[in-house]
């Protein structure tokens, strides 16, 4: 075995999609990519071509890493969007070769913070993870369920675009890059007041409608309140949904363990589909 690695901008669009379907096959979540939806991940996720790595033994393409990099609260931040070594590889060492790769990339791209997600049950990855100087800052969870909608006029909603979240005073920037408002471009964003304009909370949300456009799904990529009640809650899906007479499926992603809107969903009936580890590393 000799593993030499190129970036993305070296490699061909198959043998890039080999390595990223090999590399993920028998995963703990299916996630089999065609070349058009990997292209559009990048693109919508500001993954970077030229800082992405194939590891190939002599012709073959045999593991990858995806990354991008981002300025977070004055931080340059890097984020591995996925890691995966193709099954006969696993085991030999590939996994060690492409972490020492990546973090070459980023200390010669002077990353302040490198960030990670990983499923809680690979405690593999996540052990050689912690090997290289990343350690466990949050959990993270997939929830589904279908919330009790109720508008409540007293409650004021102004929508706004995602990119405008961060000029609130009480926007939380510290959160998992698929959630940032970067990576939902296409979604939607509403702030919440009470009657006297005192800020309760804003949401990052993302509607999928069906054929006879009726709404179908609600993606939730931040959920942030000042406070947490039923009757606030009932209203902010209300809001989302523009519906209170049909129920409406949401589905949370990545959504922090630690925050109360997301306690209140797992004790309302929400089911959890996916756990993940945040993982983070501070260069010096």
């Amino acid at each position: 075995m000799n593993i030499i690695f190129k970036r993305l901008t070296e490699c061909t669009p198959q043998e890039i999609i080999t390595a990223w379907n090999q590399g993920f096959e028998g995963y703990f979540v299916q996630i089999e990519l065609t070349p058009e939806i990997f292209f559009n991940r990048l693109v919508n996720e500001g993954l970077s071509l030229n800082h992405s790595i194939v590891a190939f033994d002599a012709q073959q393409p045999v593991g990858i890493v995806v990354n991008g990099f981002r300025t977070i609260a004055g931080k340059k931040t890097a984020w591995n969007g996925g890691t995966g070594v193709a099954v006969k590889y696993r085991g030999k060492g590939v996994s060690r070769l492409l972490m020492e790769e990546t973090l070459k990339i980023y200390e010669e791209e002077v990353v302040d913070v490198a960030t990670l997600e990983a499923i809680k049950e690979n405690e593999k990855a996540i052990r050689l993870y912690e090997r290289y100087g990343y350690k466990i800052n949050d959990s993270l969870v997939y929830l589904n369920g279908t919330p009790e909608l109720k508008r409540n006029h007293s409650i004021q909603i102004r929508t706004i675009r995602p990119e405008r979240l961060p000029s609130l005073s009480f926007y939380k920037d510290n959160i998992p890059w698929q959630c940032q408002w970067q990576s939902v471009k296409t979604g939607e964003s509403q702030v919440y007041f009470n009657q006297e304009q005192i800020p309760l909370g804003y949401s990052l949300f993302k509607r999928i409608w069906n054929l006879e456009g009726k709404l179908e799904k609600v993606f939730l990529f931040q959920l942030e309140l000042l406070e947490v009640n039923a009757d606030l809650m009932k209203a902010i899906f209300a809001a989302m949904t523009q519906e209170e007479s049909r129920m409406v499926n949401f589905t949370t992603v990545n959504a922090s363990l630690s925050n109360p809107a997301i306690k209140y969903l797992v004790e309302n009936g929400f089911k959890k589909t996916t756990e993940q580890v945040q993982m983070v590393k501070c260069f010096n």
